[in-house]
């Protein structure tokens, strides 16, 4: 099975054209490297996705036959412990970022130089 139908059925990307996408631009990794589209998916293979500020570290479990609910999409992967506390410990770190917003209201000039400065952004 190919890596973007592999991701689209289970349920990462919404569409198989977004997930051809993120391969293309390499965000997807196949066992430690980057990969095309096209590259074949099979039981055993070490993935590495990273969507936004998150990552996922998931070895392939079964290839789905179809895109189906949810559960069945879970069934088809087994995700790292470290990944999970990684990807909650980040998750943590950004909302107490964003409880520390300095404004109520929408942040003006000065305010959003604050809170690039705060998540480490230039």
């Amino acid at each position: 099975m190919r890596v973007d139908r592999w991701l689209w059925c289970t349920r990462f990307y919404k569409t198989r054209g977004s997930a051809a996408e993120a391969v293309k631009g390499g965000h997807i990794k196949l066992d430690g490297q980057r990969c095309k589209a096209a590259k074949a998916v099979a039981v055993g293979d070490q993935l590495c996705i990273t969507k936004g500020e998150e990552t996922w570290h998931l070895t392939v479990v079964a290839l789905p036959s179809r895109r189906g609910p949810a559960i069945e999409a879970q069934a088809c992967f087994c995700e790292s412990a470290e990944s999970i506390e990684q990807r909650l410990a980040q998750r943590s770190r950004r909302s107490a970022i964003a409880e520390q917003a300095p404004t109520s209201g929408r942040p003006d000039r000065r305010t959003r130089r604050l809170i690039r400065v705060r998540r480490g952004r230039s």
